[in-house]
């Protein structure tokens, strides 16, 4: 006589199956699922998506690593020395765009909560990590708002900043279903200065702007000009005959976080929340005052 055969695991709960290449389109769904049913719960409506570096570091932390460096060079300072303090110096200057990112999401987030709405509307969204992406949850946060982080599981472990909304803090696997989240609900888009990833992040949002692949109209806004003119030469791609004139329409230059609230307000009031910008002297000087 045999044995009686116990129960199969079910499928839902077979893990060696979930986590198989038979699997992936089930962990797939899961990513575009879950989020979506936590998106729902929180009653997040759309957001303002922050790219940038992950190196940068605010104003104190570089002065710290700069001062640091320079008590550790000797009196014949060796090559290795001096390239850290040459680094500590050049993240001592990227410092403001660390600032300038915080003061930006503190102003959108203290606006955008005033908005009457049953549902909440433009919420400072980043990838989750250090630098840029800490300064616009830190910001958000200081002005008591909520904010999304949309990690990614990496072999360099990446670990969430601590100003993420505890319950809008979300890891993923695949960078696509994480690129999706970061366009689905986006209506605004703000580049601070960074590398490949920021880029590769800007031009895949400007392609979709571009070949009208987007069902909705959304701002991008390009901070710091004197970084991005150094980096690339936007007008080459319309002198090669490579992209139209009307090309470089899709985004704009910003040098202040006042400005770039400015341009972000206006443009969301009036392509998103059916009513005429306000003046900027009704919002901006009680804002001012708050500044982190």
């Amino acid at each position: 006589m045999t044995d009686k055969l116990k129960p199969a695991p079910l499928a839902y709960k077979n893990d060696p199956f979930l986590n198989s290449p038979d699997g992936r389109i089930l962990r797939i769904l899961a990513e575009y699922q879950e989020p979506l049913s936590r998106f729902r719960r929180e009653q997040i409506q759309d957001t303002v998506v922050f790219f940038g570096s992950a190196r940068f570091e605010g104003s104190g932390a570089a002065q710290k690593t700069l001062a640091t460096a320079q008590k550790n060079i000797s009196k014949a300072p060796t090559a290795q020395q001096e390239k850290e303090v040459k680094r500590a110096l050049a993240a001592v200057e990227m410092a403001r765009y660390y600032e300038d990112a915080r003061r930006l999401a503190h102003l959108l987030t203290q606006w955008s909560i005033q908005i009457p709405a049953r549902r909440r509307r433009f919420v400072v969204t980043t990838g989750g990590g250090p630098g840029i992406m800490e300064a616009a949850n830190l910001g958000a946060h200081e002005a008591g708002g909520k904010s999304i982080g949309l990690n990614i599981n990496l072999p360099f472990e990446q670990n969430p900043n601590s100003y993420i909304t505890p319950s809008l803090n979300f890891e993923f696997h695949y960078f696509f279903m994480r690129k999706f989240w970061f366009a689905y609900l986006a209506k605004a888009l703000v580049i601070f200065p960074g590398g490949f990833g920021t880029i590769d992040e800007l031009f895949e949002i400007l392609t979709l702007a571009q070949t009208d692949k987007l069902a909705k109209k959304i701002l991008v806004v390009i901070y710091g000009s004197e970084y991005w003119h150094r980096i690339m030469n936007f007008q080459a791609f319309v002198d090669a005959g490579t992209v139209s004139p009307e090309d470089l329409n899709l985004f704009k230059f910003v040098d202040t976080p006042e400005d770039a609230f400015t341009f972000l307000r206006d443009g969301l009031t009036e392509h998103h929340l059916g009513g005429p910008p306000k003046k900027e002297k009704e919002v901006l000087p009680e804002i001012a005052k708050t500044r982190p």
